[in-house]
């Protein structure tokens, strides 16, 4: 039932200017209600039978709803749980339950993309899941399972509001054929910046391949933040948020636009795909065609676009030909936390309404949609990633790729700030590295790109640089 991640406009904002304050029923160690024995809960998810994320609502109506009533009488509780289902656009969606909230009504577990969840906190939507339901927050054993670094996907300011949903990771992939070709190792794992750059000049001399692909311009979207410049920006030790301010011409942010001039500046990747409208598919095209060496994308591109079985741009021999890297940081323990390697992901949130009548057992639902039993029913047999690691090593056995990202990724990874201004900020990033790949200088988009955030965010006591 997760959340497609869409750029969304200011209706949500514009909300917020008439936000009241919310104060949550519960909190402390004892939630109103607590010992009722007769309680009635909803959902809701932007998930519809017969329509969008189908197989969600299903999911919830058929598994989670009857064995969750199931348990709860076991326990001497009647419990009336019922889904609210919707089947609009996410930005629809975010609106209608933003006006929800606002009114102190709602569904008692909400599904959200996980880039709103610091917006909803910001505007006085959401509370912290301890203070709306007490101990058993923190003493749930399910956090266990889930890697600090997936649990920021629900985190604003250090607190929890939500539990993650499925996530994803961002790698480096590559043909080891056309490896083979430059003279390049079949386990290639590029451990800085320069190192990469040094593999792309090498199959600069292979005829009829663009050595490098890393998205760029506004053509390309958030595919262009997510898959290219954020992760190289967290490879940097910088983000695009923190301590309060947006990142201008800062270091980091310089590196980033240095490593794209050098790709496209130097011939190592095509400037003029980077500008088409459809370049992002004429990308998966032309890997998996064997005419791109190496490709910076997330898992989805392994699971449904070069898939050999029903993939877009589907690739016979995927499993043998393609091999995948983690994304290093500029240089060994530059990146974010000090780290040597760094990744980017996304995902949905389910989280709790905080005028709950029924606090304690609102999270008791959302904990049980988060156990391991019902994450799996979830996936219904497919492989994809999930928030905990022991469904992952257990339905990703067979899939190594998956199981790298769940294994190797997810434990470093970072997730985009969950702020209503972000969609903005992101396009800015995005017309810089256009600007460099198109040869401009990096001192020039860089200034530019702090200009126009500095508009964005209220002025330069927003921003640093």
């Amino acid at each position: 039932m997760s959340v497609t991640p869409k750029r969304v406009t200011g209706a949500l904002a514009a909300l917020t200017a008439l936000t009241l304050t919310v104060t949550a029923c519960g909190g402390g160690s004892e939630p109103a209600g607590k010992d009722a024995k007769n309680i009635t809960l909803t959902i809701t998810a932007n998930a519809i039978a017969g329509g969008k994320n189908a197989a969600g609502a299903e999911w919830i109506e058929k598994w989670v709803i009857p064995r969750f009533v199931e348990a709860q009488k076991a326990k001497g509780v009647t419990a009336k749980v019922s889904f609210v289902p919707s089947g609009v656009d996410d930005e629809q969606y975010k609106t209608k339950l933003a006006l929800d909230l606002r009114s102190r009504g709602g569904a008692d577990v909400m599904s959200v993309d996980g880039i709103w969840v610091g917006e909803f906190v910001q505007a006085g939507y959401l509370k912290p899941l301890s203070e709306v339901s007490g101990d058993q927050v923190d003493a749930w054993d399910g956090w266990s399972q889930i890697p600090e670094s997936v649990q920021g996907l629900g985190t604003f300011e250090d607190k929890r509001y939500g539990i993650p949903q499925g996530t994803d990771g961002r790698v480096l992939y590559y043909n080891k054929a056309l490896f083979a070709r430059a003279g390049l190792p079949a386990d290639w794992q590029p451990r800085s910046w320069q190192e990469i750059l040094d593999a792309g000049t090498r199959l600069k001399a292979v005829p009829g391949v663009t050595p490098i692909q890393i998205n760029a311009g506004t053509a390309m979207g958030e595919a262009t933040s997510m898959q290219g410049a954020l992760p190289l920006l967290v490879g940097a030790g910088g983000e695009i948020y923190t301590d309060g301010k947006w990142a201008g011409a800062t270091q980091p942010v310089r590196d980033v636009l240095d490593f794209y001039a050098k790709v496209y500046g130097g011939g190592l990747g095509d400037p003029r795909l980077q500008q088409e409208a459809k370049g992002r598919d004429k990308s998966f095209q032309e890997f998996a065609a064997g005419k791109i060496g190496i490709l910076a994308e997330g898992d989805y591109f392994w699971r449904s676009v070069i898939n050999p079985k029903d993939g877009i741009a589907k690739m016979a021999d995927r499993d043998s030909v393609v091999g995948y890297a983690l994304f290093p940081a500029k240089q060994p323990g530059a990146g974010i936390r000090g780290q040597d390697f760094v990744s980017m992901s996304g995902g949905g949130v389910d989280v709790l309404n905080p005028n709950s009548k029924y606090p304690s057992q609102a999270f008791e639902l959302l904990s049980f949609m988060h156990s391991a039993e019902a994450t799996k029913a979830q996936l219904a047999g497919a492989a994809r990633i999930t928030s905990r690691m022991d469904v992952n090593k257990e339905v990703l056995a067979g899939d190594p790729m998956l199981n790298f990202v769940a294994e190797k990724v997810l434990p470093l990874t970072a997730y985009r700030p969950p702020l209503a201004v972000y969609p903005q900020v992101s396009v800015a990033l995005q017309e810089a590295t256009a600007a460099v790949a198109s040869g401009r200088s990096v001192d020039e988009a860089a200034s530019a790109y702090r200009k126009k955030v500095e508009g964005i965010v209220g002025g330069p006591g927003n921003v640093s640089s």
